[in-house]
């Protein structure tokens, strides 16, 4: 490779990640007392979970003396907490009593599951292997609503797993209390003789911004779980038998405008579904989720979005199935490391559980009217996840249906298939070794497809592999330095089309014509690839660093079981220091402020990519939030604005960022967005946005948040066109134009919870986005930032009947060519209402209403009164939606 300024760069950066732990200082303004030691209790009486405490076995003493994290970082807490362990042969039991000076006082707000409200909170978090880096939480507040999370990376939570368990909490005259019980099949854990686990509890007064946790670490300290007390005095218990049986039963109505003609489309259509999940507890460390006929539906839509770039849209996951216990899969890489500076680097995931169960990715070939389903069937999935041999484990399967488009050609109904028969499977291992001071894993995701469709052949691969291993090192006794990454490679295989047509897309452009380090293959029928980062941190103190190096050789491609946002071929390097001031001053409640600088390599050496990045995130001292970014770009070379052709200058540039909330114990809560960015002769942008947050009774919030976008962009891609007499760019003309871009968008959302387990939410998203071409345009000269105008020197260019046509030489030999008027004017609606009724503990009723509304009249041009007219009273889809499902625990 000729890379001149990697080589030096990333040897000063070795020096540095090797001279700077030997150098450091000891920075930390306080130290972590030694570790507390809690006694668990068997009961000799029943317990009532009411909340009122009366049981004898709360009538001993408790354990206190809680110690603030905010505002006063190390301080005693401002009331007192007592706690209480016990259990019997089924459950642990923990009671607290949390003392209040001002009962009347106590923030009490009723929110849904797992939705942490502004209210005063109790948390109780477990670690049952001892491991000190995973465990359990479980929080509830005086209202009554609950949380419950998995907690992962010493300082990762995951609220989307929910186990059944007992609380309550009751105001009295002193303060308000709390009862738990949680039954020992809910927390996984090995069998021994006597029990050492970890266990931490924290409380939380809102209207004192005050955060107290019972086994205190300093705030600038990385470490949550890694600080539990020691809990001792169990003994004679087990984890339990535990299987769960959910059926569930599922009915839609759908209703959309009729299409005359069309015998797919008229107008409502009804569906029904019926299935079960399984849960297994296997041993005492293992569990086992199966699902038949599973419903992997999503209640809330996705939101709209304008996407011009050559990448696809990333979505989250909302499916309970895949996002329950995901941490172990989603963690890959990043073990240890705490920090993430991800500048210029697209972060591939090798595993993105949205390509399970996606819309089919083939087309009909026949003439006539259309009915393609909007998501492939998924026949059955298992998922095992646990401990096993002081592993964690994760291991998912799915097998999904071959699914088929109905073509209706006058009355003449076929079939055509447009999505293959396909296997999904991910397997995750990963070992804490030294109770979390280093680590390392493994992962391995595979797709297999039964592609015997000729279409379908030379657009999809028939098999697609990845294998990799991470892991983690801490370099100091107190955990302040850490190195950690990953490294692994991909493999696809299929037909010599199918390959071609990968080698040619957006992740790869092996077609470039000035690339000298890839080049296609029209016979090949796989593409193998490599990659991996390295990180060096410091995470905890005042002063703090992260530097990463990551490669991606041209083939790496983890999309068919991943996802990765940009393409492959790229060397980044990125260093970031910063402070972190956690001590409250005159102006900041803590702050937390980090410099430093990128540089992009391709694989032939051409740095793609450089600049700097000041940030700042933190807390006034009248608990306002606020975030900010300064980010500036030298001129550099791009490789991809073709898309697959030379390569262009992009000139220097610069963004800056503000981001700012208002106290969010407040009734009305502020929160406020913008940015503006300028690249020179490139182009320009601004975006302001604002949300209004209203919280007008304790179970009741609303929020309304407008935003606007308007962008300027003189080098928006078009399309490409051949011509041989094009010899500058090989052959190629590539056509730009100025883009003159406005979104105008706004989200809504009503949260009116009647009950902790009795909800209703909607949302809604009115979305304008408006797009004017003009000053089409020709790259005349590669590696420069030089474009001819169409209409200027010979050449003309005309529009007529929605086509533009361009005479690149007037009277001259080259031919003239036509396109597409790109214009776009995108009005949609979106919204869904969700009641939701936890009728048992796991056992669920919904009722869903979500309608779709969408418009595209006008192209180019935004008239926010017609155009706000146009999108409500666009034709749409009104869908309905109940399902019911019953929890059995066996």
């Amino acid at each position: 490779m000729k890379i001149k300024a990697f080589p030096t760069a990333l040897f000063l950066t070795l020096i540095l990640w090797s001279a700077l732990p030997a150098a450091e200082k000891k920075l930390s303004e306080a130290l972590a007392p030694e570790q507390k030691v809690i006694q668990a209790v068997r009961l000799e009486e029943p317990v009532a979970i009411d909340g009122r405490l009366e049981e004898k076995t709360w009538k001993r003493a408790g354990s206190d003396g809680f110690t603030q994290n905010d505002p006063q970082d190390g301080q005693p807490a401002s009331e007192q907490t007592e706690v209480w362990v016990a259990y019997d042969e089924k459950a642990l039991y923990v009671a607290a009593h949390c003392r209040d000076s001002e009962p009347d006082k106590i923030t009490s707000r009723l929110g849904r599951r797992d939705s942490q409200v502004e209210s005063d909170w109790f948390y109780f978090a477990v670690d049952p292997y001892y491991d000190k880096r995973s465990g359990y939480m479980f929080a509830i507040n005086p209202a009554g609503s609950i949380m419950d999370l998995t907690l992962s990376n010493d300082v990762n939570n995951d609220s989307s797993w929910d186990g059944v368990w007992e609380s309550r909490a009751a105001v009295v005259d002193d303060g308000w209390n709390v009862e738990m019980r949680i039954p020992f099949n809910q927390i996984r854990f090995s069998k021994m003789d006597e029990y050492v686990w970890g266990v931490n509890f924290r409380r939380v007064i809102q209207r004192k911004n005050e955060t107290a946790t019972f086994s205190w670490s300093p705030k600038n300290d990385m470490a949550f779980v890694s600080k539990f007390a020691r809990m001792e005095g169990m003994r004679g218990i087990t984890p339990g038998v535990y299987v769960e049986l959910t059926p569930y039963v599922t009915g839609q109505a759908q209703f959309r405008p009729t299409e005359e003609g069309n015998p797919f489309e008229t107008g409502r259509k009804t569906i029904g579904n019926a299935g079960f999940d399984l849960k297994v507890g296997l041993k005492s460390n293992l569990t086992l989720d199966a699902s038949v006929n599973p419903d992997f539906g999503q209640v809330e839509v996705d939101p709209a979005v304008v996407n011009l770039s050559a990448y696809e849209t990333y979505y989250e996951e909302k499916r309970p199935f895949f996002i329950e216990g995901a941490s172990l899969f989603n963690g890959f890489g990043r073990g240890g490391i705490y920090f993430n500076a991800n500048i210029n680097w697209p972060n591939p995931n090798l595993f993105y559980s949205r390509r399970i169960g996606r819309e089919p990715q083939g087309y009909a070939t026949q003439d006539g009217y259309v009915s393609m389903p909007d998501r492939s069937t998924i026949l059955g999935a298992a998922k095992l996840t646990g401990k096993l041999g002081g592993w964690n484990i994760g291991f998912i399967n799915a097998l999904t249906a071959r699914e088929y488009a109905d073509v209706d050609y006058f009355g003449l109904r076929s079939r055509e298939e447009v999505e293959p028969l396909s296997y999904y499977g991910v397997f995750r291992i990963q070992k804490d070794i030294d109770n979390g001071r280093h680590g390392i894993g493994l992962m391995a995701t595979g797709v297999a497809r039964d592609v015997d469709n000729p279409t379908l052949d030379g657009i999809l691969n028939k098999n697609a592999f990845s294998l990799a291993v991470d892991g983690w090192s801490f370099l100091d006794a107190k955990k302040n330095w850490v190195v950690g990454g990953w490294i692994g490679g991909t493999r696809i295989d299929g037909s010599a089309e199918d390959i071609l047509r990968v080698q040619n897309s957006s992740i790869h452009y092996f077609q470039r014509p000035d690339a000298t380090h890839v080049e296609v293959d029209p016979s090949a029928t796989s593409l193998s690839g490599w990659g991996g980062r390295f990180n060096v941190g410091k995470q905890n103190g005042k002063v703090v660093f992260i530097s990463s190096l990551g490669v991606l050789s041209p083939g790496f491609n983890p999309n068919d079981m991943g996802y990765q946002s940009g393409s492959s071929d790229v060397i980044n390097l990125s260093v970031i220091p910063g402070l972190n001031y956690t001590k409250p001053g005159k102006i900041f409640q803590q702050v937390l402020v980090g410099a430093g600088g990128f540089a992009n390599w391709d694989f032939g050496g051409n740095n793609v990519g450089k600049g700097a990045i000041l940030l700042a995130e933190g807390m006034f001292s009248n608990f306002w939030y606020f975030s900010t970014t300064i980010f500036g770009a030298a001129g550099s070379l791009n490789n991809r604005q073709t898309r697959g052709g030379p390569m262009t200058w992009l000139p220097a540039g610069a963004s800056a960022s503000l981001y700012l909330s208002t106290d969010g114990r407040k009734a009305v809560v502020l929160e406020g967005n913008g940015s503006i960015s300028d690249s020179g002769r490139d182009g320009h942008s601004w975006n302001a946005g604002i949300s209004f947050r209203w919280k007008p009774a304790p179970n009741v919030s609303l929020s309304v948040g407008p935003g606007y976008y308007a962008e300027t962009n003189e080098t928006q891609w078009v399309d490409r066109f051949s011509d041989s007499l094009m010899t500058s760019t090989f052959g190629n003309r590539y056509v730009f134009a100025r883009l003159e871009q406005k979104i105008v968008s706004a989200e809504i959302r009503l949260n009116w919870t009647f009950t902790p387990r009795l909800s209703l939410q909607a949302y809604v998203q009115p979305f304008i986005a408006v797009g004017a071409y003009d000053q089409f345009k020709e790259l005349a000269r590669p590696r420069k930032y030089d474009y001819a105008l169409f209409g200027e020197n010979g050449s003309t260019i005309g529009f007529a009947d929605g086509l533009y046509t361009v005479d690149p030489d007037g009277e001259g030999p080259a031919e003239a060519f036509a396109f597409g008027n790109p214009d776009f004017n995108m009005k949609s609606l979106r919204g869904t209402v969700v009641f939701r009724w936890e009728y048992l503990p796991g056992s669920l009723f919904y009722l869903v209403w979500t309608q779709n509304r969408a418009a595209y009249a006008d192209n180019g041009i935004l008239n926010l009164r017609r155009d706000i007219g146009d999108m409500f009273t666009a034709p749409g889809d009104n869908i309905f939606m109940i399902k019911v499902s019953y929890r059995w625990n066996m």
